[in-house]
């Protein structure tokens, strides 16, 4: 019976608002300093960042109130190219990216797509090897930033 009531407990505290696709996982910082520490991790372990978008304060720029949340995009062109080899439209969903907000509850999460879910949406089925290793340096790197590790 306990078993089942942590089973149950786990199942209703998963996150529901996560599109498919998405990984999530909270921070113990605030966006911004979330956003910080991701960028840093992420210039250490050899990404390049291309870009860090504020949409918060866009929307402030034009008078609507937004929860902050900011998007860091970042990649390695020698992963990505290699996906892109094998099917040319997985560029739509590269470079990666995580996307950190702050939700109703006041929490700050860090989301991310799943790159097997990537894969499996254009259909690349020869870099498994590859696949599997961008998704532990996602999950490593975010855990870093959140400081949950």
């Amino acid at each position: 019976m306990k078993k089942l009531i942590v089973l149950l407990g786990l199942l209703f505290a998963m996150p529901v608002y996560a599109a498919e696709g998405m990984v999530v996982m909270q921070s113990s910082h605030n966006v911004a300093g979330t956003v910080d520490r991701l960028e840093k991790v992420v210039t250490n372990a050899g990404f390049r960042v291309f870009a860090r978008i504020n949409h918060g304060k866009a929307a402030k720029n034009v008078n609507i109130e937004l929860k902050p949340v900011e998007l860091l995009i970042f990649g390695k062109p020698k992963a990505g190219s290699l996906l892109m080899q094998s099917q040319p439209s997985v560029a739509i969903d590269l470079p990666m990216k995580y996307l950190v907000w702050e939700d109703a509850a006041g929490k700050v999460n860090i989301g991310w797509n799943d790159p097997a879910w990537i894969a499996a949406r254009h259909g690349i089925t020869d870099r498994g090897k590859l696949v599997e290793k961008m998704t532990g340096a996602l999950r490593k790197l975010a855990t870093k930033a959140a400081g949950t590790e």
